[in-house]
């Protein structure tokens, strides 16, 4: 029954929301790479955008971020000599993902494979506490043992890993059902040995294939010489020559399977990449340069040990009551903290891991030796995998699993000592201790539950953003409800929300949500900038250039706000004080389009046209099919005398956009100072053609159609000039002179 409790917890948890690339199974990235397999290729199934091989350095964030968003969904994937990998582990393939598709000619969401890799890593930890207890712990009242079984169940982190259930969750899920495995067979072979060898042979494989979804394991793998062990200090106590050989054949058994693993996971990396050390890691194209960065470091370990195992939660009164402070300041180096709660003061019930001795204390001979070679295998693998982790260069939640359930494994041997060491104790003994215990492993629970609705509020808040950058604002917009409803102190979501209301036109009720934003969190910066914009939208200029004024003294560096509040103060008239802070942005992003383009604009109006050709040309540099910037360039080409240039300008813009009246007419007007009237004529008809309103085309046209002897085709265009501007003085005396019988 406790079973069917967390497995059918597990699968209701994976429903949650998450980052799936896409609605279709088929194209997420683990089945992409099984498309790529079943194709005869390493690669994924996926098809290369042309501008990403072009590009200089693919791995520059700016330059590949139109790659790795939507419609090319490849944000982590591994670009090397113009194919794409996944830097994460393959075993999920191999074991679930492949046989699936080939069992059923169906695909499996990300979220439905870690729902069931946690559902067997679980089931395989309750078969260990199972024998456990037959074995050494016969006296514990089964209730505790079903405590024990909840302990392994919700307090692993692993209810976290299914709040938010994506590819980053595979290999990590996949990793814990195989070094649960890994225990358990370690169990069998400490318990059986007239079968040892099989089953470390069985533990070697479940721990190599476990290395194969998550490398940072890797280190643990020491645990499979522990059987070895007992059984060589058994053979230094017997001197048994047949015990010799038989610790040699254990020691194969235990080192066979995984070396072999590990030489063909070397291979796999050689094939991909070039180097059987490389899993694409280095080649991954993310929102941060990847290329030559290390990734472990010694100066990380004081910082993630704090993350990993003291970091207090923020208790609230508001859903779900436990909120991560941002933890700084950082290590030089350090990429991000996701959710710093600590182990050791938010899962208390860890602490009974202080108890495990207890489990073979007062056992005859040696009755409990396998046993406390058991518990060696386990707290050597939550050592290792922990230390591993606290020298990467990132803390996030879900990471803890790698060493979660192994010091969880330690509490439930705890708890079961403690029960035991008081058996003949008086009853209100019993009740003193199982009060206490039973205290903490509830708090335990209770907090993994609790961050588990904040992961799915974020899920949900995260679904949104995904949907609002594929312009599905409505749907967008349920979605941040939703983590609200959940999690109504979010200035996050707040803040998401009301971009999304203003988008759809809704700025009365965006102002509402950013302002909810800020009264949660005054100092975020994004908050306020986004403000003066709706705020803007509704004609509160002051109050707009106010708060863009608060978004720029609280991140001095923020180009957007800087950018903003220049566009608010150009539209108001007051073009030189904006060029101030346009300049400012470009200085601060000097990738900044819209900055050096605005830019170009302010200065051409207060006439610093080569000023404003500079930065009409770093625009173009950065977007060079903008067709508004080439015309806007060639006018101010025109100003300076440089009328090639100009026309040439004019000409690329009218390549990118055949049907720019503006361009059509501006060209035009060049093209007459030349004398080349016919020619202007041609892009005159094409603006009125393509902007049938366009009086000022008009006008130009039918005087220029004068010019050449048409008058009753210029007489037709004065007609419709003054159509369109009845205040047109210099079309109507021009239409006169030309209806005048002189």
């Amino acid at each position: 029954m406790v079973c069917v409790l967390v497995i059918g917890a597990y699968a209701y948890m994976a429903q949650s929301p998450t980052w799936e690339p896409v609605a279709d199974a088929t194209e997420t990235y683990y089945n992409l790479l099984v498309r790529g397999f079943r194709a005869g290729q390493l690669n994924l199934k996926k098809e290369v955008p042309v501008g990403l091989t072009q590009l200089a350095d693919p791995y520059d964030p700016y330059a590949n971020g139109v790659y790795r968003a939507p419609p090319y969904w490849m944000h982590d994937l591994s670009y090397y000599k113009g194919k794409v990998y996944l830097y994460w582990g393959v075993t999920p393939v191999v074991l679930l993902f492949w046989p699936y598709v080939a069992l059923t000619g169906r695909y499996l969401f990300h979220k439905q494979a870690v729902a069931v890799f946690c559902a067997l890593g679980f089931l395989a930890s309750v078969g260990l506490l199972r024998d456990l207890w037959r074995r050494y712990f016969a006296e514990v009242n089964i209730a505790v043992v079903l405590a024990c079984a909840l302990a392994l169940g919700f307090v692993t982190g692993v209810p976290v890993l299914l709040s938010w259930a994506g590819v980053y969750e595979v290999p990590i899920s996949c990793g814990y059902m195989l070094t649960m495995l890994a225990l358990g067979a370690i169990w069998r072979a400490l318990h059986e040995p007239e079968r040892r060898c099989r089953w470390l042979a069985l533990a070697s494989v479940a721990y190599g294939l476990a290395v194969g979804s998550r490398p940072t394991l890797l280190f643990g793998a020491v645990i499979l010489l522990v059987p070895v062990a007992e059984a060589w200090r058994e053979q230094l106590v017997s001197g048994s020559s047949h015990e010799r050989r038989q610790v040699w054949r254990m020691l194969l058994a235990a080192m066979g399977p995984i070396l072999f693993i590990g030489l063909g996971l070397m291979l796999y990396n050689n094939l991909r990449f070039g180097s059987p050390f490389q899993f694409g890691q280095d080649y991954q194209m993310s929102g941060e340069r990847q290329v030559g960065r290390q990734f472990f470091k010694l100066h990380y370990l004081w910082f993630n040990f704090r993350v990993y195992f003291l970091e207090p939660a923020r208790w609230s009164v508001h859903s779900p009551f436990i909120h991560g402070d941002v933890v700084s300041p950082l290590p030089s180096g350090y990429a991000i903290v996701g959710e710093p709660y600590g182990i050791l003061t938010n899962i208390p019930v860890v602490w009974l891991a202080l108890g495990a001795p207890l489990a073979w204390r007062n056992r005859p001979g040696q009755t409990g030796t396998a046993l406390r070679w058991f518990v060696m295998a386990v707290a050597i693998l939550f050592g290792i995998c922990a230390l591993t982790l606290m020298l990467y260069e990132s803390a996030i939640f879900r990471y803890k699993v790698d060493f979660l359930p192994a010091l969880v494994w330690l509490a439930v041997i705890g708890i079961l000592g403690v029960e035991r060491s008081l058996a003949n104790r008086p009853q209100i003994w019993r009740n003193v201790a199982r009060s206490g215990w039973g205290a903490l492993l509830a708090f335990s629970v209770a907090f993994n539950l609790l961050a588990t609705v904040g992961y799915y509020a974020d899920g949900q808040n995260g679904l949104g953003v995904r949907l609002y950058r594929e312009g599905k604002v409505s749907e967008a917009i349920e979605h941040y409800l939703w983590s609200l409803r959940l999690q109504p102190h979010s200035a996050e979501a707040h803040s998401n929300l009301g971009a999304a209301l203003e988008d759809s036109g809704n700025h009365a009720d965006a102002i509402a949500h950013y302002e909810a934003a800020l009264r949660i969190k005054p100092d975020d910066a994004e908050a306020q900038n986004n403000l003066g914009t709706a705020l803007w939208h509704e004609g509160k200029r002051s109050e707009a250039i106010g708060r863009f004024q608060a978004a720029v003294r609280i991140k001095s560096d923020y180009a957007m706000a800087q950018y903003n509040w220049g566009k608010a103060l150009v539209q108001m008239g007051n073009a030189p004080e904006a060029i101030g802070h346009f300049t400012e942005a470009v200085r601060i992003d000097p990738d900044y389009f819209d900055a050096h383009y605005d830019l170009g604009t302010a200065l051409a109006q207060t006439g610093k046209a080569p000023e404003a050709i500079a930065e009409y040309e770093q625009a173009l540099r950065i977007r060079p099919d903008t067709a508004d910037v080439h015309n806007d360039l060639a006018v101010a080409l025109a100003v300076v005398g440089k009328v090639p240039e100009a026309i040439e300008q004019y000409e690329q813009a009218l390549r990118i956009k055949p049907d720019y009246a503006v361009a059509h007419y501006n060209l035009g007007g060049v093209l007459v100072q030349l004398g080349r009237v016919q020619e202007a004529i041609q892009h005159w008809e094409e603006a009125v053609r393509n902007k049938p309103d366009y009086a000022e085309a008009h006008h130009n046209l039918a005087t220029a159609l004068a010019q050449t002897g048409k008058v009753p085709e210029a007489i037709a265009e004065y007609e419709l000039t003054l159509r369109l501007n009845p205040g047109d003085t210099q079309a109507s005396n021009a239409l006169a002179r030309l209806q005048s019988p002189q």
